[in-house]
C-alpha cells in the first residue's frame, strides 16, 4: 500500500542501560514463536524472539547464521516485509528490556513448562552456543527420567532430537526399548490422540505442514479453540498470498474485526491484492466517512492500487476526489487519475475539470521544466482533448525554441505563476530591445509578485527612465 497510510512499526528497546527506538524491518510467524529484525538509527539490527505472547529474548546481531532459528523463521515461516500493515499489529505497544544473559533461563522456569522451555531454548541459538542449550535440554530430559516421568522425557528427547539432529545420543535414546510405545504412539496415532498429550507438538507439527489441507484445518481450529484470532489471520493471509483467492471473506472479516480497524483491515487485504472495495460491502461506507471529514487525498489513497477495478458505486466518489484533492498529490499519482477521468466518460464532466488541470500544471512546473510537464501531461490531454488549458500548455511548448515569442511565453509562464521563467523570457526579450520598456515593466511586476521589493524597485525605476525616453522621442 501507498506509504501515505503506513502504521507505526516502531519499538521501544532497552539494552543494558541504553534505551532506543527501533524500526521493525520485518517479522516471522514460526508457529507459538515470533522473531522481529528492528534497525536503529545507527543501523544496526537487532533481532527479538518471542514465544507466545511474552519477549524471551533479543540481542544486536551482525549476522543470521545460516541454518539458526531465526534463520529458519524467516525462510520457513509466515514472513511480514515492513510495507505491510499487518506488521504493525503483530507489534507489540509496549517497551521491550532485553534481560541479563545469565538470568534467563532461571526467569522463563517461573513462567514455562520445562517442555516449553526446551523448545524456547532451540529459538535461542543466534545468541547463546549450541552445545550450551543442547546441555540444557538434555538436563531437563534427565530430570523428568529420573522421576519417572517417561513420556515427558520423551517429548524432550524429540525437541533435542530436531534441534541436534547429529547428536548421536539423543537418537539412540529416542530408538531405545524404553521408549519403543511412546515413539509408536507418536507414529501410530491421530492427531487428536496426541493433541490430548503433546498439544506443542501438535501445533509445531501442524504449522510445518500447513500446506497439507488437513493439517492446515486442524490447525486453524486449534488457533480458533485458543481465542488466537491473530494467529488464525496470520494463517489464513498466507493461504490467501499462495492462492490468490480470498475464500471465507465474511467469516475471517468478523475474526479480524475482533482486533483490527475496518481501515486497517481494508489495508492489509489490499497489500495481498484482494480489492477490498469489492469484497466488503463496508468498504464504501469507510470512504464516504474520510471524504466527509475533508480528508480527501487519504480516501484517494485508500483507492488508488484499485482504480481500474472499482464497482460502478463508486463513480460518485471518483468524482469528488477529482475535484477536491490537492494538485500536487495527483501529480504524484497521476496515472491513477487518468483513469478517475476515463470513467467520467463525458465532455461535461471534464469541462468542470480545468480548474483542477491549471493547479495540477502550476504544481507540475514547481518541480518539472516545462517540456517534461507538457511529456508527461500528455495522456491526460488525451482524456481532455478540448481542454483550454492544455492547448496553453501546448502552445508554451511550441514557444520554448522560438526567440521571438519569449515575450508571449513570459505572459503564460505568469499566468501558471511561475515568475522566475517568465522573468527569463522577459530579460531576454529586454536584451533584442533594450529601449523597449514593456519587458522592464513585466520583469517588474513579477518581482513584486516574488515580494523581492528591492528587485521590483530597481526594474521599475529603469521603466520609468524608459517610458521617458520614449515619451521625449
Amino acid at each position: 500500500m501507498s506509504n501515505e497510510l503506513l502504521l507505526s512499526t516502531e519499538i521501544s528497546i532497552k539494552d543494558k542501560k541504553k534505551t532506543f527506538i527501533g524500526k521493525v524491518v520485518r517479522t516471522a510467524i514460526m508457529a507459538n514463536t515470533k522473531v522481529m529484525q528492528v534497525r536503529t538509527a545507527d543501523a544496526e539490527d537487532y533481532y527479538l524472539v518471542y514465544y507466545r505472547k511474552s519477549f524471551i529474548f533479543g540481542d544486536n546481531l551482525n549476522n543470521v547464521t545460516e541454518g539458526s532459528f531465526i534463520d529458519k523463521a524467516f525462510q520457513e515461516g509466515i514472513v511480514f516485509e515492513s510495507a505491510h500493515p499487518m506488521l504493525s499489529i503483530l507489534i507489540p505497544k509496549q517497551a521491550i528490556t532485553i534481560p541479563n544473559r545469565s538470568k534467563l533461563f532461571p526467569q522463563l522456569q517461573t513462567h514455562f513448562s520445562p517442555q516449553e522451555i526446551a523448545y524456547i531454548a532451540t529459538t535461542l541459538d543466534s545468541f547463546f552456543e549450541k552445545a550450551a542449550l543442547s546441555k540444557l535440554i538434555e538436563q531437563i530430559y534427565f530430570d523428568h527420567k529420573r522421576n519417572g516421568k517417561f513420556m515427558k522425557a520423551f517429548q524432550i528427547l524429540q525437541i533435542l532430537s530436531e534441534f541436534m539432529p547429529q547428536l548421536k545420543s539423543a537418537n539412540e535414546r529416542m530408538s531405545s526399548l524404553e521408549f519403543s510405545s511412546y515413539h509408536d504412539f507418536y507414529h501410530s496415532s491421530n492427531l487428536p490422540a496426541i493433541l490430548k498429550k503433546d498439544p506443542l507438538y501438535v501445533q509445531l507439527y501442524c504449522f510445518k505442514n500447513r500446506n497439507n489441507p488437513d493439517a492446515y484445518i486442524f490447525l486453524e481450529n486449534i488457533l480458533k479453540s485458543n481465542e488466537s484470532y491473530i494467529e488464525m489471520i496470520v494463517l489464513w493471509l498466507e493461504k490467501v498470498r499462495r492462492f490468490q483467492k480470498a475464500e471465507e471473506i465474511d467469516s475471517y472479516t468478523r475474526i479480524a474485526r475482533k482486533f483490527l480497524t475496518m481501515k486497517e483491515w481494508i489495508l492489509i487485504l489490499a497489500e495481498e491484492k484482494v480489492n477490498p472495495f469489492q469484497v466488503l460491502p463496508e468498504a464504501k461506507a469507510i470512504i464516504e466517512e474520510i471524504i466527509m471529514a475533508g480528508n480527501y487525498e487519504e480516501a484517494a489513497t485508500f483507492l488508488l492500487k484499485f482504480m481500474n477495478d472499482l464497482p460502478v458505486t463508486y463513480d460518485s466518489i471518483l468524482k469528488k476526489l477529482w475535484e477536491n484533492v490537492d494538485a500536487e498529490f495527483v501529480g504524484s499519482h497521476l496515472d491513477h487519475f487518468i483513469s478517475i477521468l476515463q470513467r467520467q466518460g463525458n465532455e461535461e464532466n471534464h469541462k468542470q475539470s480545468e480548474a483542477q488541470v491549471y493547479q495540477l500544471i502550476v504544481s507540475m512546473l514547481k518541480g518539472y521544466d516545462l517540456k517534461t510537464v507538457y511529456d508527461k501531461l500528455q495522456p491526460l490531454q488525451k482524456v481532455l482533448p478540448h481542454s483550454l488549458i492544455f492547448r496553453k500548455l501546448s502552445k508554451m511548448a511550441k514557444m520554448l525554441e522560438d526567440p521571438d515569442r519569449m515575450m508571449e511565453l513570459g505572459d503564460y509562464f505568469a499566468e501558471f505563476k511561475q515568475y522566475d521563467p517568465a522573468i527569463d523570457c522577459y530579460s531576454w526579450e529586454m536584451e533584442l530591445k533594450p529601449q523597449d520598456p514593456d519587458p522592464v515593466w513585466k520583469i517588474f511586476k513579477m518581482y513584486q509578485q516574488k515580494g523581492m521589493a528591492t528587485e521590483a524597485a530597481a526594474y521599475q525605476k529603469v521603466f520609468a527612465q524608459l517610458k521617458e525616453i520614449q515619451e521625449s522621442v
